[in-house]
């Protein structure tokens, strides 16, 4: 069987390896399907972490499609043109989009995903939306629509995703001083550029997300390695060479790995299908949306089977060395140390130097960072067999499921760490994440200001002819436990240069604004801004002032005092002329009503409420959720991909295990049948397969612990912030980790329970 090396003897070896993976009867077709099972689902994930750019920049550009925000050159009316005002709003934290429209001609502009423009009292809505409204929460929301009947829903070309919400409101009697004047959609600001910060968090987050992908798959490939590794030494005990099994086992590693591709790309065409169906934290996807470059694609199905070659040329240093060992499934060499600590070591080195990212620098080497981090988190794959083994080395005694567990994981320990290694990088990546995350929220994220011990909701209201009902209405509102209403304006003093906001309220309400000090009805008080900041001239006692939009002359009492301005519970603080009721002129008219309100805190839905009772009296109304800290977009953004990647990852690892879990059964199934027969209760199989798992799990969260917390604080020591060790994170993660792994362990139950069966013991 030996010989010169020749192309067709090549080709013959490598396709004696392709049918070796799928002969041997039943037992070799479960055994292909298995591991083209495994290789597939990882295959799937690695689709779809290819189809994400994709269908970030679809989303990118329906978004500039309807883009009606951006800055235009002024226009006048015409036959062409449109008026457009925002009326976005919120629902349980679900962001709703919302426009307010008014042709004025008939070649108005129509935006996208709609036939026509909704005419007055008539609204035009999102497929999401036209289901809220008809769920049992639709009378929660639909008052925001000002009674109008729905007239169609927005297509695909419209939405940013089809879980989106949206809607456009027809209006009869916008005019340009509350709205703007387009004559087409699309077109709008450069996006910002991400800061060298959140450009370490997306490198580090997309390695964190593929790599246990990838390890996985390496893992599938070894599905049934023991038959497989017996087989070739068999082969290497009849004469055959070592390039001869190296080809052998390179072709049928090739050839379930090409079964896996099929596979992944059937589960990938399947899952896009149902995208649709799912919205993450806001985000959701058309299936349409879901396709990866070709370039990707192309990558992919070259990566999977090389990887699968390479690690199987790899696993047969036993097979070559010492096939008889292997045969006799002798003992296995132990593992030596010094070579899998080289991995980590290497991308210590490499993410070290990297100390001035946070400095705001521009230029960071992603590929160096990229690069570390995989070195870094690979370590965890080479150092597991090795704990392992270590850990169950010297383990003796104790009950009987735990004594099968120990002696399976003695006698093959490898196994069962591959199966583990997925999930032992997705959690050090991502409590290195969340470290990292944690560390420099503070650099993306600003005080407000607000103080919601105060209030917890601003209104304002822009045009509504009876300010005075208008805050009633929303005093009354349930859920309102107080409210705090003011009408305001603008003053021009005796010095036409200077111009101060007028305020109208009662005395508990303007002391929300100034140190008022005596109060009563009649009072007027002009509110200075603090020392240090230009103080408001022309607003002396006696001095004759002008109200603007009614444009009349008011003459300034002689007994103005004048207080210190504070800030408001929403932040701001505005100095000028503070009214009470009894000193205000009935004639000013074009005044704005605003309400600082406070909710009831037994009522969850309070604020929904407010939202309601404001867009009753106005559509266009604002309604600000107070809050005492807000982060920037970017970094919400980033955080919520880390939030959904990370679940999504978790998840098909189970997937993935469970398939291993169940070859591994498999496997052992006569073992298992002959320890049913004698009479050892299922009880203990199945506690001795929980505790097989269990072991590596306890060992790989360790691990993975470790080399997180190494992994977030050579991050947080490269963006130039302090390290500390977030616990609650670290716990999360490994919880997460060891339940993905104990929920595979139970779902493999019922297959062990079928493998116990006498029917077990037949062989052929």
């Amino acid at each position: 069987m030996t010989g010169p090396r020749r192309p067709g003897r090549v080709l013959a070896d490598l396709w004696l390896g392709a049918r070796m993976a799928v002969t041997g009867g039943r037992d070799g077709w479960t055994r292909a399907a298995l591991t083209a099972l495994g290789v597939g689902i990882g295959v799937a994930m690695l689709l779809l972490a290819a189809a994400v750019p994709g269908a970030l920049d679809a989303r990118a550009v329906r978004n500039e499609a309807r883009n009606d925000t951006g800055w235009r050159p002024e226009k006048v009316a015409a036959a062409n043109t449109l008026l457009i005002a925002l009326a976005d709003t919120e629902f349980r934290d679900r962001s709703v989009r919302g426009r307010i429209v008014r042709a004025e001609g008939p070649a108005a502009p129509v935006p996208p995903g709609l036939t026509r423009l909704p005419g007055a009292g008539e609204v035009v809505v999102s497929p999401a939306l036209r289901d809220l409204l008809d769920s049992p929460d639709g009378p929660l929301f639909a008052p925001r629509l000002g009674g109008a009947r729905v007239a169609g829903t927005i297509g695909a070309q419209g939405l940013a995703g089809p879980g989106e919400l949206a809607f456009y409101l027809g209006s009869a009697d916008l005019t340009d001083e509350w709205a703007v004047r387009r004559d087409q959609f699309g077109g709008g600001e450069p996006g910002e550029e991400f800061s060298p910060v959140l450009m370490v968090l997306v490198v580090v987050v997309v390695v964190v997300l593929l790599l246990p992908i990838v390890v996985f798959v390496g893992a599938a490939v070894r599905f049934g390695g023991d038959r497989r590794d017996r087989r070739l030494a068999a082969l290497r005990l009849l004469g055959a060479d070592t390039a001869m099994v190296r080809r052998i086992a390179a072709g049928e590693a090739a050839a379930g790995a090409v079964f896996g591709l099929a596979v992944g790309g059937v589960l990938f065409a399947a899952g896009r299908q149902l995208a649709p169906l799912v919205t993450l934290r806001d985000i959701s996807v058309y299936a349409s949306d879901l396709r990866p470059a070709p370039t990707l694609v192309a990558a992919v199905a070259v990566v999977v089977p090389v990887l699968a070659v390479l690690v199987a040329l790899v696993a047969l240093r036993r097979v070559v060395v010492e096939p008889l060992g292997v045969s006799r499934q002798g003992p296995a060499v132990r593992r030596r140390l010094w070579w899998r600590l080289l991995l980590p070591a290497a991308g210590l080195a490499l993410l070290y130097p990297l100390t001035d990212v946070g400095e705001g620098r521009s230029d960071t080497p992603d590929y160096q960072v990229a690069a570390g981090a995989v070195l870094l988190l690979v370590g965890t794959v080479t150092l597991l067999p090795w704990l392992v083994d270590l850990a169950v080395r010297r383990l003796r005694g104790g009950p009987v499921p735990w004594q099968l567990a120990v002696r399976r994981l003695q006698l093959d320990s490898a196994t069962s760490a591959r199966l583990v290694s997925g999930v032992a990088v997705a959690v050090a990546g991502s409590i290195g994440l969340q470290m990292l995350v944690a560390g420099v929220e503070a650099q993306f994220t600003t005080r407000t200001g607000q103080d919601t011990s105060r209030a917890q909701a601003f209104v304002t209201f822009d045009d509504v002819p009876d300010p005075d009902a208008a805050l009633a209405r929303l005093a009354a509102a349930p859920g309102v436990a107080r409210s705090a209403g003011t009408s305001t304006t603008i003053a021009i003093g005796s010095d036409v240069s200077q111009a101060a906001t007028l305020r109208i309220g009662d005395c508990a309400t303007l002391a929300e604004y100034a140190r008022l000090g005596p109060c009563a009805d009649g009072d007027v008080f002009l509110a200075q801004p603090p020392a240090g900041e230009q103080q408001l001239t022309g607003f002396g006692p006696g001095d004759r002032v002008t109200v603007s939009g009614s444009e009349t002359a008011w003459t300034l009492p002689r007994r103005l005092r004048t207080v210190p301005a504070i800030p408001d519970p929403a932040g701001w603080t505005s100095a000028g002329l503070l009214v009470t009721p009894g000193a205000a002129d009935a004639a000013w008219t074009g005044l704005r009503a605003q309400a600082l309100l406070s909710l009831d805190a037994a009522d969850p839905d309070a604020l929904e409420r407010v939202r309601n009772a404001a867009a009753e009296v106005d559509v266009r109304a604002r309604v600000m959720a107070l809050d005492e800290e807000r982060q920037a977009t970017q970094f919400v953004n980033v955080k919520r991909g880390l939030v959904v990647g990370v679940a999504v990852t978790l998840l098909l690892l189970g997937a993935s295990m469970l398939v291993g879990v169940l070859e591994q059964l498999r496997e052992r199934r006569r073992l298992l049948a002959m320890l049913a027969a004698v009479g050892t209760p299922r009880r203990t199989l199945g506690l001795s397969v929980l505790w097989q798992a269990a072991v590596p799990v306890l060992v790989g969260l360790g691990l993975a612990v470790a080399f997180g917390l190494g992994l977030g604080a050579v991050l947080l020591r490269m963006v130039g912030a302090p390290v500390s060790m977030s616990w609650p994170v670290v716990g999360l993660g490994a919880a997460l980790g060891g339940g993905v792994v104990l929920l595979v362990t139970g779902a493999s139950l019922p297959a062990l329970w079928r493998l116990t069966r006498p029917e077990g013991l037949r062989a052929e």
